[in-house]
């Protein structure tokens, strides 16, 4: 299987403290892969160092690049050009434009890939306004994948929780990302919501080939969806496997699933 992100011996400090140790993954093309692990295990830090938000302090992040035989390395890349790498992300905490409609949401998203500047913008011309109606067309486009498309002139802020939370899907995949980084997708979701959530990723990687690598709480979704599954406990990976073989790891039992590996 062709690897489309591999990580190598990342390191996180901050200060005196090591919230990274020395920590690789790899995602391969077409497959889901969970980072989990307990509360301040360092699980968003590892997001923060893959999408710019970090740059790590040892360790290498390294993407396949198409046309390309050797990986390219994007550490220390700020956060719109590892977008514009491939790489697109959600985040815990619902980061939407409450005020304006479902579809211009999508929009932002389309931006990287377009070539407009302000002077296009202002000026108005030809060039500007076919690329407009496109990005208009490619966004609708996705909304009807997602399934929000009858709400595409809503406020995003009217949206239900669960809807707002498949939007910021739909805006990541706008940017036409290889790989989709999900951070906490099912968070603050019930049940009917979940399951949706679940149809939805498995449903982008085999209908549009997008990678996904998630953080996920909910062990139940991480076990249905993930075809492996990487644990870290204090910045420390501490295992790595399909999901029957993290159901049943003692180092994982005893670090993270506990109970909830009988669920």
């Amino acid at each position: 299987m062709e690897q489309v992100l591999k990580v190598q011996n990342l390191g996180m400090s901050f200060g005196g403290l090591r919230a990274l140790d020395a920590v690789d993954l790899d995602v391969g093309s077409n497959e889901i892969v969970a980072l989990i692990g307990p509360n301040g295990a360092g699980k968003t830090t590892f997001f923060n160092c893959i999408t710019g938000i970090y740059t790590p302090t040892e360790g290498d992040v390294l993407i396949s690049v198409k046309g390309k035989d050797k990986p390219k390395r994007i550490n220390g890349l700020k956060p719109n050009k590892v977008t514009e790498e491939g790489l697109a992300r959600t985040f815990q905490n619902i980061r939407l434009f409450p005020g304006m409609t479902v579809l211009e949401n999508v929009m932002i998203g389309r931006h990287c890939r377009m070539r407009s500047g302000v002077v296009g913008a202002v000026l108005r011309g030809k060039s500007t306004i076919r690329e407009e109606r496109a990005a208009v067309e490619y966004s609708y486009g996705i909304l009807e994948k997602i399934g929000l498309d009858p709400f595409v002139n809503e406020f995003a802020k009217n949206l239900p929780y669960g809807a707002q939370r498949r939007l910021e899907i739909a805006r990541a995949m706008a940017t036409e990302p290889f790989l989709l980084l999900l951070d906490e997708p099912a968070a603050g979701m019930n049940p009917n919501e979940t399951k949706e959530l679940d149809e939805l990723i498995k449903r982008i990687r085999d209908e549009e080939g997008i990678s996904i690598l998630l953080i996920e709480h909910d062990m139940k979704l991480v076990m249905s969806l993930s075809d492996r599954i990487f644990v870290v406990d204090y910045g420390r990976k501490i295992a790595e496997g399909t999901p029957e073989e993290i159901r049943n790891n003692p180092a994982v039992i005893n670090a993270y699933l506990g109970d909830e590996a009988d669920a």
